[in-house]
């Protein structure tokens, strides 16, 4: 056979998996916001890496008003936003409190168990957030330790 860079298929797979975890349901491949969220993704971790988000990191409010690769981080991450935004709506409309499909939905029920607590951190603001730190944590993490191991059992085939 011809060799390949398996980085994307691994990316696909991995996040298509997170998906089915957090949102109940896995995108079909070709699907354009699935592949769109998925260059969000790529595009982001290669911005990160500047000077500008890393000062951005330390100076946020200064940042604000100044020009550099960070503002497209942050408009990447209010894209993102939107995504799951759009996910957790579908999902309250469609909500069933005795049957949770995901992490969403086990989420919309704690969320219903602290209502009344105004001290509470479940809201719609922490669902986002924290489904979209799963999404982007659990992919870019786990297609990156499988492209390694994919590397050192090319390296050390004898270990197979």
């Amino acid at each position: 056979g011809q060799p390949f860079n398996p980085g994307n298929f691994l990316v696909h797979a991995v996040s298509n998996i997170i998906c089915s975890v957090i949102f109940g349901d896995r995108f079909d491949y070709e699907d354009k916001k699935f592949l769109t969220l998925i260059d969000l993704l790529e595009e982001n971790n290669k911005l990160q890496l500047s000077i500008h988000a890393q000062l951005y990191n330390f100076f946020p409010t200064v940042m604000d008003y100044l020009p550099g690769p960070h503002q497209k981080l942050i408009k990447n991450a209010e894209k993102f936003d939107q995504f799951t935004m759009e996910i957790i709506a579908e999902h309250q409309r469609t909500w069933d409190p005795t049957c949770p499909r995901d992490f969403i939905d086990a989420f919309l029920n704690k969320l219903e168990q602290e209502k009344g607590n105004d001290h509470t951190d479940f809201t719609i603001d922490t669902l986002s957030r924290t489904t979209l730190d799963l999404f982007l944590a659990g992919t870019g993490t786990t297609s990156i330790t499988l492209r390694y191991g994919l590397l050192i059992l090319h390296k050390y085939p004898e270990i197979v």
